[in-house]
């Protein structure tokens, strides 16, 4: 296959290469790492170089209960997600499937979802005290409303033909939500259920940012207050490494799913 192949639209390509071009990604920005922070170009407060970050990752293992802090941030994340999803995408399936549904909860989501969820952190400490119960809060709230828009847009999008069909053939409104509308959106679903928990893990710091003791945010906040520069990295670089190992399950369970909709990867 020639080069100029691989540039037409939606053009699959190799595995070998995609995989290839993402860890040319990763060492290209390695490379520059190295150059600015060994090279003496950027001050080591503002950029620690590799060595530095490797040296502060095994202090925090060995002395600084780094995996206790991974253990209540992952708790917490899933709580959150799993408590926004559990309720969320039941409400989104109705939405996109009943314009009553719509008209009653849309204009409530879609007035609360421009609020950022970092405002109401001082409620929550009011209403429900500053225990993990707080940060879960948080971290529903950031993903909820957003969650149940996506799912009702999904469900939006499926074909009223194929409904109008499963009527035609003798299906019940019931038959047909069942065997036709969950079904088509379920791809899409699985699409948002993954694209959401990536927000659930943006949202990890603001949650642990107030009254934490634990946690991946708590790490990072406590690194900021005594000028640990590499602390700061190692945290950031925890929670991508996590946010990136769930986004690969989830994408496995996509494929495992839905393997006749495996596409861009040969």
């Amino acid at each position: 296959m020639q080069v100029k192949q691989y540039f037409k639209l939606k053009e699959n390509i190799p595995s070998r290469l995609y995989i290839g071009l993402g860890l040319f990604s990763f060492g290209a920005l390695f490379l520059l790492w190295c150059i600015l922070t060994y090279g003496g170009h950027v001050p080591a407060l503002f950029l620690p170089s590799p060595t530095d970050i490797a040296q502060q990752f095994w202090l925090m293992v060995t002395e600084m209960n780094l995996f206790s802090d991974i253990v209540a941030s992952v708790y917490r994340v899933s709580a959150g997600f799993l408590l926004a999803s559990i309720i969320g995408v039941p409400i989104g399936l109705l939405m996109g499937s009943f314009k009553i549904a719509e008209g009653l909860v849309e204009p409530i989501v879609g007035f609360v979802r421009y609020m950022p969820a970092s405002a109401f952190i001082p409620l929550l400490i009011l209403w429900i005290g500053i225990g993990d119960l707080q940060k879960i809060a948080v971290i529903f709230i950031g993903t909820f409303f957003q969650q149940v828009l996506m799912v009702r847009d999904v469900t939006k999008n499926v074909s009223q033909e194929l409904i109008d069909t499963s009527y035609t053939l003798g299906a019940t409104q019931k038959a047909a939500f069942l065997k036709v509308v969950l079904p088509s959106a379920l791809p899409g679903i699985m699409d948002t259920l993954r694209i959401t928990l990536g927000w659930a893990w943006t949202y990890l710091v603001v949650a642990e940012l107030v009254a934490a003791s634990s946690g991946l945010g708590y790490m990072i906040m406590e690194s900021q207050r005594f000028l640990r520069t590499a602390g700061i990295i190692v945290g950031i670089l925890v929670i991508g490494l996590l946010g990136l190992i769930t986004d690969s399950l989830f994408k496995a369970a996509y494929n495992k799913m839905f393997p006749w909709l495996q596409g861009g990867v040969e």
